[in-house]
């Protein structure tokens, strides 16, 4: 018996060597900027052409509507300005949904909390496996030692995968309602928060009652954490949930030569930055 705990013991050694041999640095993401797209404009400051890997807008933390990321905490972490990186409560809260989950065949919970996401988001891959999750768990623990909440969120809010072409808020409020994220109102709010657990799943064509439900439970979620009145709550789940019919950068389509003219001339220029740094590019264009 002891032979067999000793080769355990070596075993799982060996094992938590190996996993966490590679482990990422926290650190690294404290001066980390998701790559952002550059943006071209004509010259009375119409939006002309966009250039990106991923279409994103940068927002700051300071930019971001309260209403906006409270509804992204009331749907995915209400606590995370209580919690150190790992929300205890939360993780038997999954664990004893996903007992239920499995009996009727449903994707398990996750129970990860907003600082875990970004952990996983921007230093680990989406492997469903036991090492990825005690990577993400340590890494988020490291994380809040490192980086300010405020950071964190905003980290998290500009690098999330939102559907509908759109990483971050910022792109997703243009491509889904063709706003700024200042001008959402609270319906539109709760609806991008329902996206994070699989835009897919909440189209707001294709599957627009999921989506309608999904908006309406997280702000019910928001009035029951007492970031809304329950009377706000209601008159918002009232609303229709109305977007573009299909994801829209730059509406101008008249000068497609001259873009592509600006787009390699930004090449010869700035190289792989041109779709990563999110330059502002002002040209001629009458």
């Amino acid at each position: 018996v002891l032979s067999l705990i000793a080769a355990a013991g070596i075993a799982t050694a060996i094992w938590a060597a190996w996993l966490f041999h590679d482990m990422p640095d926290a650190g690294d993401l404290a001066d980390y900027h998701p790559p952002t797209a550059t943006r071209a404009y004509a010259w009375d400051g119409t939006l002309i052409g966009e250039f990106s890997r991923e279409r994103r807008i940068f927002v700051p933390y300071d930019s971001i509507p309260p209403q906006l990321a409270e509804a992204f905490m009331a749907a995915e972490d209400r606590n995370f300005f209580r919690h150190s990186g790992l929300d205890y409560a939360g993780i038997l809260r999954a664990g004893a949904k996903d007992i239920l989950n499995i009996l009727h065949g449903k994707r398990l919970e996750s129970g990860s909390t907003i600082t875990q996401q970004v952990a996983k988001n921007i230093l680990l891959t989406n492997d469903a496996t036991l090492g990825r999750k005690l990577k993400e768990a340590l890494l988020a623990q490291q994380l809040e030692g490192v980086l300010t909440k405020e950071r964190i969120l905003e980290l998290y809010l500009n690098e999330i995968w939102l559907g509908y072409r759109s990483y971050g808020v910022g792109a997703a409020a243009y491509n889904y309602f063709g706003k700024s994220i200042t001008d959402l109102n609270l319906a539109e709010s709760a609806y991008l928060a329902a996206l994070p657990k699989g835009p897919d799943n909440y189209h707001p064509i294709r599957r627009k009652v999921a989506a309608m439900d999904r908006r309406n439970w997280v702000l019910d979620q928001m009035a029951d954490n007492r970031w809304i009145t329950r009377a706000e709550a209601e008159a918002a789940k009232r609303e229709d949930l109305k977007v573009q019919p299909e994801p829209s950068r730059a509406k101008y389509r008249d000068a497609d030569y001259f873009v592509e003219e600006v787009r390699r001339r930004g090449l010869e220029i700035l190289g792989p930055r041109l779709t990563e740094s999110g330059y502002y590019m002002r040209t001629t264009l009458d």
